[in-house]
């Protein structure tokens, strides 16, 4: 039988697919955890990444829908009542989400000097600085 105590107290997200759907779920978990009092950090890599972009990086988002676009699913979802992604974005930094964009990752696709949203506090560091900041009592998925 499972105690509050037995939760994990911190909730580590490594974002690497870079389709829309999978990133806006991210984020859904992550304000989840958060509003449930859990830390969370989200560790966005190689073409997720370019969901921190400015100034609007998720909207060139590949996705998973067929001439679907990121900005057309984004506005699907609003109809139907599910946070957008700039909702859910300003969620998780209201609840203090912590932001870190893979070092590596930016390498790998040649965008180290592209610009990043300016009111997230984004943190660029490897894979090493990541799992630092993993607790021991923590979870990590990887989307």
């Amino acid at each position: 039988m499972s105690t509050e105590s037995d939760t994990p107290k911190k909730l580590s997200l490594v974002v690497f697919s870079g389709t829309y759907e999978k990133v806006h779920y991210a984020l859904v978990m992550a304000s989840a955890a958060l509003a449930s009092g859990r830390e969370v950090t989200l560790f966005f890599t190689m073409e997720a990444s370019r969901a921190l972009f400015a100034p609007s990086g998720w909207r060139h988002l590949r996705t998973e829908v067929d001439g679907a676009t990121a900005t057309s699913i984004d506005l699907s979802y609003s109809t139907r009542g599910i946070g957008t992604f700039e909702e859910l974005l300003s969620a998780c930094a209201s609840l203090n989400a912590k932001f870190m964009i893979c070092e590596m990752g930016l390498r790998a696709l040649g965008l180290e000097n592209q610009a990043k949203r300016e009111e997230l506090a984004i943190e660029t560091g490897g894979v090493v600085t990541f799992l630092n900041d993993a607790k021991q009592n923590g979870e990590m998925l990887f989307i």
